[in-house]
């Protein structure tokens, strides 16, 4: 009951905030907060620009981490709508910076050392600040220049209260809007919780740039900053400075000298190679995010949002893309069945047709307004009618393949990022999806079944112990069974240890 009205209260002020953007339809299309509704009404006003744009308004005011909410929501095309999507991926993670004092003080606190035993010089004034960190420059005593990401105080107590209230409206929806189950709203929060909690332990985002780093360890083209592990800690996080124009300031990247559709092609590698090669990529690639060094090197910074995609996603994300590429609907459409995204009650023939429906308006546009994004995304938004459940890794993937186009089509409108990474595409399936590789993943397959065989028969011994020294108890009409006083009767020995075998393994595994 504490629970309820803490969260009851919290809720009718954000229900306010909302009213004063005139963004109150968000609670009213989730139905599940009508008193608040109704209070709220009564502080509504009118405000410009789509609901979006007022949405993303409100969640800004909100603070930290409805801006985070707001982030998660922009990857809903499924729930919210393309356009809606696309104004709310507008939303900006900015707040203002803390003191520099405060910073000094958190970083003193967490590596247990004097400000002035860490660096020879530490700049106060925060050279960008969002809604979990601020960053600062500053140069360590043998010269290296560093940047210092440093955790807002408070953060962590902030995100906890409301993710609290998130996970309240989730268990809300579950509970007394049965169609919207499907959307998965308590996994969703659950998922972002996650999300959110790895990025207030900057370590986890160190550990990332280095992964990140490390898959690209022989590829000069493409460039993350070097961790300082020794002035890195939960709540800070120091790498190599780096220098760079913003990919999107083609101004400045034309007086510099720079190919800009040499820089979409790098790009467009680069995006491919972490997607599909490795499974694991920059979530957060808006322009702020990506520069070009002076050799035209691809230079990327904040690794708090990364994604991950399975071997088996992977390879069915790259058979659709080809499908599609390719106009083959049907294989489209099969592509979804085999990877278990719509449940196999549903007509293939009728997914087939709404496949063409979806791409052929698409793909019919000029070259370089080709969006794949915007396909997958409308793809997203017909899942109620054919019951697919939300894929958070691809919703997720997909946001990112908007902001990546969006920035393609400023280095060179003429060209499409896609078009220019089929190349690779094709490579990647055909040597995926080939003989030799079926072969190689049946052997990995098989090798992983035979590292879990000892662990099985050590779990059969013990369970069979159990049965034998009394602590563990069949039921009387399984011993009966056993014994032959019902149906199993006549089956003869072996049949029976195998099916106790069978009961066993249930119990213990």
């Amino acid at each position: 009951m504490l629970r309820a009205l803490k969260n009851i209260r919290r809720l009718l002020g954000i229900a306010r905030i909302l009213a004063r953007h005139d963004a109150l339809f968000l609670l009213e299309k989730l139905e599940v907060a009508d008193a608040a509704v109704v209070i709220a009404r009564l502080f509504t006003r009118k405000a410009p620009g789509r609901p979006g744009e007022r949405l993303a308004r409100a969640l800004e005011e909100a603070g930290p981490s409805f801006i985070k909410l707001g982030q998660a929501l922009s990857t809903r095309s499924d729930l919210l709508g393309e356009e809606f999507c696309n104004d709310l991926s507008l939303l900006q993670d900015r707040l203002p910076p803390f003191s520099g004092d405060a910073a000094r003080l958190i970083i003193e606190e967490e590596l247990a050392q004097p400000i002035d035993a860490l660096f020879s010089s530490f700049d106060d004034v925060a050279i960008a600040a969002a809604s979990i960190a601020q960053v600062h420059f500053a140069v360590t005593h043998d010269g290296h220049e560093v940047a210092v990401k440093v955790l807002r105080p408070g953060i962590e107590e902030a995100f906890k209260r409301d993710i609290d209230l998130f996970f309240w409206l989730a268990e809300l929806i579950e509970a007394t809007r049965p169609e919207l189950r499907r959307l998965r709203p308590v996994q969703s929060i659950r998922t972002l919780a996650a999300s959110v909690e790895m990025e207030m332990d900057l370590r986890f985002e160190a550990a990332a740039a280095s992964e990140l780093a490390e898959n690209f360890d022989d590829d000069d083209t493409f460039v993350v900053p070097a961790v300082n592990w020794a002035l890195t800690s939960r709540r800070v996080l120091s790498t190599e400075r780096v220098t760079g124009i913003p990919i999107d300031d083609i101004d400045a990247l034309n007086a510099a000298g720079h190919d800009t559709h040499a820089i979409l092609e790098k790009s467009s590698s680069t995006f491919f190679t972490q997607v599909f090669r490795d499974g694991f990529f920059h979530a957060d690639m808006h322009p702020g995010n990506m520069f070009v060094r002076a050799d035209g090197a691809l230079v990327a910074v904040d690794f708090g949002i990364m994604g991950r995609i399975d071997a088996k996603t992977r390879r069915h994300l790259g058979e659709l893309l080809m499908a599609f590429l390719t106009r083959d609907y049907r294989r489209a459409a099969e592509v979804h069945f085999e990877a278990g995204w719509i449940p196999a009650d549903q007509s293939v023939d009728t997914f087939t047709q709404a496949c063409r429906s979806i791409a052929e308006p698409i793909l019919d546009r000029p070259q370089n307004e080709i969006s794949v994004a915007d396909l997958l995304g409308q793809l997203f938004s017909i899942t109620e009618t054919f019951r697919m459940e939300t894929q958070p890794q691809l919703l997720l993937l997909q946001k990112t393949m908007l902001t990546a186009e969006g920035t393609g089509r400023k280095l060179d409108p003429n060209a499409n990022m896609w078009v220019l990474a089929r190349p690779l595409i094709e490579d990647w399936v055909i040597h995926t999806l080939g003989p030799e590789a079926r072969f190689v993943e049946g052997a990995a397959d098989i090798a992983s079944a035979m590292r879990r065989l000892p662990v099985l028969l050590d779990n059969l011994d013990k369970g069979a112990a159990a049965l034998a020294d009394g602590r563990l108890r069949l039921h009387p009409e399984t011993v009966r069974a056993l014994r032959g006083e019902q149906k199993f009767a006549g089956l003869g020995w072996p049949v029976i240890a195998v099916a106790a075998a069978v009961i066993i393994l249930s119990l213990i595994l």
